[in-house]
């Protein structure tokens, strides 16, 4: 399956049967990136993390009391 970077606009093939091939087929939501900038983003990300000024906004989870 060829798909495309939503970053850089590369192009590459994946297996068509692959966990993420099978993912972007059945769920047009998802995008591909490609290894290179996601470890790039995760890298980066670290990076502000590690400063302290880094705020990651999750939703909280209630329990439930049954």
């Amino acid at each position: 399956m060829r798909v495309k970077c939503v970053l850089c606009d590369k192009i590459n093939n994946i297996d068509d049967y692959s966990p993420d091939a099978k993912r972007l087929r059945n769920r047009p939501i998802h995008t591909y990136m490609c290894p290179e900038c996601q470890e790039r983003i995760s890298e980066r990300t670290a990076e502000r993390q590690a400063t302290g000024n880094f705020k990651l906004y999750r939703k909280q989870k209630q329990e439930n009391d049954w």
